[in-house]
């Protein structure tokens, strides 16, 4: 394969676009199925699962924005992990690179917030906290993912 510059790629580097690709969409459907799973459980008043899977659908848009955007994990033993993501998603996509909107900076906190009370805590999710959250995870997940996708 070639590369912009006419040489060769190298298999190192195609390995890992080929990797990041496959995270990419990976993560794309994971997002995807824990909002419908959201979704789902919220229809059927399960609202502690609801508000799990709301957190777990934005946390893994919120990667693949991350991916796309090409931020790298500090360290070769890093993972994915929720104050990485968090602070990445935060710092790196809306402070400093603007690409998207504030308002979004506060929804993961927020919603592994009331995820510790649902599958922590002695207290329960309400029904009206889990249909806040539910649209707060629908407004991340489409956001992030559609402007990933190069639709917004």
């Amino acid at each position: 394969m070639m590369c912009g510059g006419g040489g060769h790629i190298r298999h190192g580097v195609m390995k890992s676009i080929m990797t990041n690709e496959r995270a990419i969409e990976t993560f794309q459907l994971k997002a995807y199925e824990n909002l419908a799973a959201a979704e789902s459980e919220l229809a059927n008043s399960r609202y502690n699962t609801s508000v799990s899977r709301c957190y777990y659908a934005s946390f893994q848009a919120a990667i693949v924005a991350l991916l796309q955007a090409g931020v790298r994990l500090p360290g070769a033993d890093m993972f994915w992990g929720h104050n990485v993501v968090q602070a990445q998603f935060a710092g790196e996509l809306i402070r400093r690179r603007k690409q998207y909107p504030s308002e979004l900076r506060t929804v993961l906190p927020r919603l592994i917030d009331l995820r510790h009370i649902a599958d922590y805590e002695i207290d329960v999710v309400s029904r009206t906290q889990a249909e806040r959250a539910v649209r707060r995870a629908r407004g991340f997940v489409t956001t992030v993912l559609m402007r990933g996708d190069g639709s917004a």
